[in-house]
């Protein structure tokens, strides 16, 4: 049984196929999804995630139901051996299985707790739910990964230059209010390695991704001719640059940061002063939502280059060529 909550999961020639589809797709709606019901958990909220798969259902003939946990819905323990004397009512080893006879699909979103790289890294939601799953899992973003993000991401800068092969892209690191998870940065260099882009990497002293992520990223650029450079320069990093995407994420737990380092490299904002360090008809790419002009200043997020509004439609059409991966092979 295939599931997807990684990209491991489809590899480089999965990627591949799958932005061909989505592409290919584009300003076309077939039924392909006649019947099919997805099954949608939400243990954080969502805006573009929820209303683009819901949207993917009924475009496709399908339909979805969607479950808040804590919401209307037993809170869910994941934990194995757990008492559970606190106010989560029921296990994941019940929950799954029982909503798995109900629908063809499972999609499940779930935040990092940023307390721990390693905890977060283990994915343990995530993997819960394949466990004890028996109908294909889809992510919606987890502790460790947003790859239906990552796919969009990708398709956006394949549209914009025709290729993903080749193609210089820098993921710097943003400051916020508080730190955030570290799943969208990892989807981001995962896919544009496994697209075979030139990966520039940039953060500040502290705020390395998981080395796991960095190691499963080279493995895919090897693979595909990508390269990826990792630096705490960030002008060194847009040099050259054909798209560059900003994002926050907070520091590694094993840098000894506190949760405050997130707000002290205000210089690391990115504005169109630092945009003109890449090539002049460069691209911006941000997952949204965004703080402006505190990740990223309002003369980016206005300016013609930013694709950001393309890039959230493009989720829709990467998870409807995702949908019919799974459910009809």
């Amino acid at each position: 049984m295939k599931h997807f909550t990684s990209i491991q999961d489809l590899g480089p020639a999965g990627v591949e196929s799958i932005l061909a589809k989505a592409a290919h797709w584009k300003g076309k709606f077939p039924k392909h999804l006649v019947d099919k019901l997805l099954g949608m958990v939400f243990f954080n909220p969502s805006l573009r995630t929820r209303a683009s798969f819901e949207a993917v259902l009924a475009r496709g003939g399908g339909n979805a139901v969607v479950l808040e946990v804590g919401n209307g819905v037993w809170k869910l323990e994941d934990r194995l051996g757990a008492i559970m004397d606190g106010d989560r009512a029921e296990h994941v080893k019940e929950a799954v299985p029982v909503l798995a006879r109900y629908v063809d699909a499972l999609a499940v979103r779930t935040f990092a707790s940023c307390a721990d790289d390693d905890a977060d890294h283990a994915d343990p939601v995530m993997n819960a739910f394949r466990q004890y799953s028996t109908v294909p899992v889809i992510s919606m973003e987890s502790a460790r990964e947003h790859p239906c993000q990552g796919l969009a991401d990708l398709l956006t800068v394949q549209e914009t230059f025709g290729a993903t092969a080749k193609v210089p892209v820098t993921l710097t690191w943003a400051p916020h209010i508080k730190p955030l998870p570290k799943a969208v940065p990892n989807s981001f260099l995962l896919t544009a390695a496994a697209a075979g882009c030139e990966i520039r990497v940039a953060h500040p002293k502290g705020f390395e991704l998981h080395p796991s992520v960095l190691e499963e990223a080279k493995a895919f650029a090897a693979y595909t001719g990508g390269s990826i450079t990792v630096t705490n320069d960030q002008t060194e990093a847009l040099q050259g640059s054909k798209a560059v995407y900003a994002k926050a994420w907070g520091p590694s737990t094993r840098s000894g940061l506190s949760a405050e380092a997130v707000k002290s490299e205000p210089d690391w904002m990115l504005t169109r002063k630092h945009m003109a360090k890449a090539v002049k008809d460069a691209i911006f790419l941000h997952c949204l939502p965004v703080r402006r002009n505190v990740e990223v200043s309002d003369d980016v997020l206005d300016h013609p280059s930013s694709r950001v509004v393309d890039e959230a439609e493009n989720r829709f059409h990467v998870q409807r060529a995702l949908m019919d991966w799974l459910l009809n092979g």
